[in-house]
């Protein structure tokens, strides 16, 4: 019964693989196993009192309001067509480039990525707009769906993001949690500022690094990314007009949360409302949009605060059978210290992306790891990053990241799943080297909030 806690986390793993809905067997598992436990005596029914405070705490949660809005202005932008016109735009001018065309499919991705926040929805929407030219101007199809993937992916690091946004929700949870057992008990605590401002140099590193590989490829095998005619009727004063506003809107929504004048719930209903006058000067916004626009939130959010309360039910149960003090035991007897426990925790949850999304490991894992190792000693800000950046490279990690299946799902039935396995091992390399670079240099990722905020 002392490893009950673990029973119940691997039985969710098992009955997730089945196909199960996350939220739904968060809560069935762990109520089946309170109920196992208060007729054995091992858990005390007590602590399933406390539920309907978490419960009533989520739903009044200002940070967590941010996410229909960030939902909403998402699935705007992607309606629109902001990315695809900009993509042509982009495309006329640097296709007659080497590799001009994977290049622009990276500002563009990164863009959306930084506007959406969604992985699923980045890939989904940049492989249906890019792959189809990309495989018509003579790219190989291995590079173009590894360049699609790996764009798609930075959603989870680009700020603002809405990974970015619960990590520091719980983050912050964890960190004050941490601080009050060492006692602490005027406890410090991190922003979603903090978070974005740590993961700017990270995600455009990243970003820089995409490039640099798409030049070298192009450089050696001109093959794999050739030039394309250039368009004459692309010049630059149409890629400002069609890059300008959503940068502008990125700008102020980013730049009023890092500059302090608005707090986060504010500048997503800023995006929201500058998504949808981005649409309407676009020329497409309609009712059938706004429609579709407003149930495809709905649906999201329902289902993000459907896991939101599965987690709780979750954590709840998992504390009652003390698998908080088990977790803080097994790392403090860890040889190797905190070093080994990170690592450890690393693996765990790089392995877990390929069957949970970063929601449920964003609510379900990280609030039972993130104390313990913030206790020891950790940065709660590069802790964050390092976490955003394992599960990007877990989500392009075959044979299950979930970004593969997501572009396997558009993808011509020409592409063979190989192909797209064997187009993401060059980026996924670049994440890893990312990966420890942050290790070897936190400050990468403390810097720039310690140095704005203080």
């Amino acid at each position: 019964m002392e490893y009950m806690p673990f029973v119940m986390f691997a039985f969710v793993c098992a009955v997730l693989m089945l196909g199960y809905p996350v939220a739904f067997t968060l809560s069935g598992v762990a109520l089946v196993f309170a109920l196992i436990g208060t007729v054995t005596g091992q858990f005390d029914g007590a602590f399933l009192e406390a539920l309907p405070n978490r419960l009533f705490g989520i739903l009044g949660n200002q940070i967590l309001i941010a996410v229909p809005l960030f939902v909403f202005m998402g699935v705007m932008l992607e309606k629109s067509k902001i990315a695809e016109n900009l993509l042509n735009t982009m495309s006329g001018l640097f296709g007659n480039l080497r590799g001009g065309l994977a290049l622009s499919v990276i500002i563009v991705g990164m863009l959306l990525a930084a506007s959406t926040g969604i992985v699923g929805a980045t890939v989904v929407t940049m492989g249906l707009i890019s792959l189809p030219t990309m495989l018509k101007n003579g790219y190989n199809p291995s590079f173009a769906c590894g360049t699609i993937c790996a764009t798609g992916t930075l959603g989870q690091i680009i700020p603002p993001s809405m990974a970015l946004i619960l990590l520091a929700d719980v983050l912050s949870s964890s960190y004050q949690q941490a601080q009050l057992k060492m006692g602490i008990f005027s406890p410090e605590s991190i922003s979603v500022a903090d978070l974005f401002m740590g993961a700017l140099i990270p995600g455009l590193l990243l970003v820089l690094a995409y490039g640099l590989y798409v030049a070298v490829i192009s450089h050696l095998k001109p093959e794999m990314a050739p030039a394309i005619p250039k368009d004459n009727n692309s010049t630059w004063s149409d890629a400002m007009k069609h890059m300008v506003p959503p940068l502008l809107l990125i700008v102020a929504v980013l730049g009023s949360i890092l500059a302090g004048v608005a707090t986060t719930t504010e500048a997503a209903s800023i995006g929201a409302l500058g998504a949808t006058l981005l649409a309407w000067w676009n020329k497409s916004l309609s009712f059938k949009q706004l429609k579709e626009t407003l149930d495809s939130t709905l649906n999201v959010t329902s289902m993000v605060f459907l896991i939101f309360f599965g987690a709780a039910i979750f954590s709840l149960v998992f504390r009652g059978y003390g698998g908080d003090e088990l977790v803080e035991e097994i790392f403090n007897n860890m040889p190797g210290g905190v070093f080994t426990a990170t690592l450890v925790v690393m693996v765990v949850i790089f392995l877990l992306g390929f069957i949970l999304d970063f929601i449920e490991i964003t609510f379900v894992v990280v609030p039972i790891v993130a104390p313990v190792l913030l206790a020891m000693g950790l940065d709660p800000v590069w802790l964050g990053i390092m976490i955003a950046i394992n599960l990007q490279t877990s989500f392009l990690t075959p044979p299950f990241g979930f970004a593969l299946f997501y572009l396997r799902g558009v993808a011509p039935k020409s592409i063979t799943t190989m192909e797209i396995y064997k187009g993401v091992l060059p980026f996924i390399v670049i994440q890893l080297c990312m990966l420890l670079l942050l290790a070897v240099w936190p400050s990468l990722a403390t810097w720039l909030p310690h140095y704005i905020y203080g």
